[in-house]
C-alpha cells in the first residue's frame, strides 16, 4: 500500500522533519492493511491520524515506537485483541494508551475505523510539575488495552470533526489534544517503581524558582540568577533543573512566556507589543515569530479563535 506518512495539511505549523517517529506507527498499520485517511501536525509537537481498516485478518506488532499514542475506535474493531489478552474486544469509544516503551502484538480482525493522538513523554511528565506538582520521572503512561473513558472518548471525536486544514480548526484540535492529555495524566498515569528519584531539587527549592521565573518573565533571566535563588552553583542548578523540571532552564522559561502570552490574548485585548513586553520578548515580531512557532497559530489567530469559541 502506497500512502503520505506525513501529508501537508499542516506543514506551516512543524518543520518538514518529524520531531518523532510517527513513521514506524503509519509503517507498521501499512502492514496490517490500514490506510491513512486523515493527518496533521497540531503544533506542540502533537500528531493526529484517522485510520481505517477492512476485513483481511492480519498480525500487528508495536515495537518501542519512542512516542505515546492515544487510541480510540469510532467504529467497528468488535474483532481485534491483543494477543496477551484474549477474549478482550475493542468497540466504538473503546481507548487503547499506548507508552513509547511498550511492545504489544495484535490480532487485527474485520472492520475498525479509529483515530490516534500521538505525543511525546515530555508531553506527559511535563504536566506532572504544572498540574499535580509532581517530580516528571515519578510518572508514566500506562499501558492500557480497551479501558473506557467517556470524556476522553468524546474529546477524541471532536479531534475528528475539527478541520486540521485551517489554523482556526488546527488551533481548536491542539486545545483539545491538550486536554485530553490533562485527563490521561490524572487517570492512566502510573507511578514508576524503579525510579531513581536522585538529583532533583528539593519540593521548596523548586517552588522559588517557578515563582521567581514568573515574577520576573519580563526580564531577561540570566543562569547566574537562578542558581543564586536556588543557593547552587550554575553547574548544579543546570543539572538539577533539567531532573527536575524535564527540560533546561532556557526551554522551561520559553514555555513559561507562551502559557503567560496565551493567558493574555484569551483574557485581554491588549496591542501584542504589550503582550510582548508582559512576556519578555524583545518585540512584536520576535513574540509573533516564537508564539507560532510554540502554538502553530499567529497571534492574532490565536485571539480571534478563542473569541469565536466563547461566543458560540
Amino acid at each position: 500500500m502506497t500512502f503520505a506518512p506525513f501529508p501537508d495539511t499542516a506543514a506551516a505549523a512543524d518543520p518538514v522533519d518529524p520531531p518523532f517517529g510517527v513513521h514506524s506507527i503509519c509503517h507498521t498499520l501499512a502492514v496490517s492493511d490500514a490506510t491513512l485517511e486523515r493527518f496533521a501536525w497540531l503544533g506542540d509537537n502533537l500528531a493526529v491520524a484517522i485510520w481505517t481498516r477492512e476485513t483481511r485478518e492480519a498480525e500487528t506488532a508495536y515495537e518501542q515506537p519512542g512516542h505515546h499514542t492515544l487510541s480510540c475506535y469510532l467504529d467497528g474493531g468488535h474483532r481485534t485483541e491483543r494477543q496477551k489478552l484474549p477474549g478482550r474486544y475493542g468497540a466504538p469509544s473503546r481507548l487503547c494508551a499506548l507508552p513509547g516503551d511498550h511492545e504489544s502484538r495484535w490480532w487485527v480482525r474485520g472492520h475498525m475505523h479509529f483515530v490516534h493522538l500521538y505525543f511525546l513523554p515530555e508531553h506527559f511528565t511535563r504536566r506532572a510539575i504544572r498540574e499535580l506538582d509532581r517530580e516528571p520521572r515519578e510518572l508514566t503512561l500506562a499501558d492500557r488495552t480497551y479501558f473506557e473513558d467517556a470524556r476522553i472518548a468524546s474529546l477524541c471525536q471532536s479531534l475528528v470533526n475539527d478541520r486540521w486544514e485551517d489554523a482556526d480548526g488546527r488551533l481548536r484540535a491542539n486545545e483539545t489534544a491538550h486536554e485530553v492529555l490533562s485527563l490521561l495524566l490524572r487517570s492512566q498515569g502510573v507511578s514508576r517503581t524503579n525510579a531513581a528519584l536522585k538529583g532533583g531539587l528539593a519540593v521548596a527549592t523548586r517552588r522559588r524558582l517557578r515563582d521567581y521565573i514568573d515574577s520576573h518573565l519580563t526580564q531577561a533571566l540570566t543562569l547566574g540568577e537562578l542558581a543564586d535563588v536556588a543557593n547552587l552553583s550554575e553547574y548544579h542548578l543546570s543539572r538539577m533543573f533539567r531532573v527536575s523540571f524535564g527540560l533546561p532552564p532556557h526551554a522551561w522559561i520559553a514555555q513559561q512566556r507562551v502559557e503567560r502570552a496565551r493567558e493574555l490574548l484569551r483574557t485581554t485585548s491588549l496591542p501584542l507589543a504589550d503582550v510582548a513586553t508582559r512576556c519578555g520578548y524583545a518585540n512584536a515580531s520576535h513574540f509573533s515569530h516564537r508564539f507560532r512557532e510554540a502554538v502553530g497559530a499567529a497571534p492574532i489567530v490565536y485571539r480571534s479563535a478563542m473569541r469565536d469559541e466563547e461566543t458560540q
